[in-house]
């Protein structure tokens, strides 16, 4: 009956006593052989240009890690894919129908993840062309902030009250991108406005020396203060001063105290609208 067992033809002609035999035995163990010689090749040049991919990232100051992590899982996973299509056909398995089955799933999952992979796309190109980098003060899409992070889908501000605001990179890219911080100087402007019977060549002097005495005000480019606008109440003063840009903002919000103290220390009136009522009935 064993024999018979044996001699019982399951595929082709081919019988159970053939699948049993050593020859038949020993190339299925070579098959495997093989099979595993070309998973580990695989994966030791997948990892060498894994390697090679983000150590160009690393010797470049300029350019972002975190692209170059990206392109080099990207050139990894399709590198390991390769080879397990390269298996399969070693074992007689036909890998078309399986390019197809993954590729029509591919352009299912690509048209599901359709805004993902926009915000991918956008923060592959922000990281490609840097607009602005980590510490920088920036306004995108209507937020105003320190730039804390960027990542591939979504760039983290921090704005002015420290609170976190995460903003999708396709709103980033696709919109104008206003960095505080790529020019090393800023102007700083103000109106100071005084009285028509002040005497302007002394508020000229008083704001003058006011803020040209702050060390945070630059000489270059030259200032310029000047009367600039003969107003309803007021003659105003248009003034304009570089200033680093870390300084900015303090330094314009201190000047503004400090002429105001000086304007009035030195006597210099500055006036504010006035309304004149009549009794008609007199």
């Amino acid at each position: 009956m064993f024999e018979d067992l044996l001699n019982y033809q399951i595929y082709n002609g081919q019988t159970v006593g053939d699948y049993l035999s050593l020859e038949f035995l020993a190339g299925i163990a070579g098959s495997f052989l093989g099979a595993l010689v070309l998973l580990i090749v695989g994966m030791m040049i997948s990892g060498w240009i894994g390697r090679r991919i983000r150590a160009i990232g690393a010797r470049y100051e300029r350019l972002d890690d975190t692209l170059f992590n990206f392109l080099a899982n990207i050139a990894r996973y399709a590198i390991l894919a390769f080879t397990v299509l390269i298996i399969l056909n070693t074992f007689g398995i036909q890998t078309t129908s399986i390019v197809a089955v993954i590729g029509a799933a591919g352009l299912a999952i690509g048209l599901a993840l359709q805004g993902t992979l926009s915000n991918v796309a956008a923060g592959v190109m922000i990281i490609l062309f840097r607009p602005f980098k980590n510490g920088d003060f920036v306004e995108v899409s209507g937020k105003m902030g320190t730039v804390k992070d960027i990542s591939l889908n979504f760039t983290e501000l921090a704005d002015l009250s420290n609170v976190q605001v995460i903003v999708p990179n396709s709103q980033v890219w696709g919109n104008i991108i206003t960095n505080f911080s790529t020019n090393q100087t800023r102007r700083a402007e103000w109106t100071f406005g005084v009285g028509y019977g002040a005497n302007l060549k002394t508020a000229e002097e008083v704001i003058r020396k006011t803020i040209l005495s702050d060390p945070r005000a630059l000489m270059e480019p030259e200032p310029f203060i000047q009367v600039n606008n003969l107003g309803d109440f007021s003659v105003d003063f248009l003034v304009r001063v570089w200033v680093k840009s870390g300084d900015f903002f303090q330094f314009q919000a201190d000047m503004k105290r400090q002429v105001k103290e000086a304007l009035d220390e030195a006597g210099v009136d500055i006036p504010f609208p006035t309304r004149t009522l009549v009794n008609a009935a007199e």
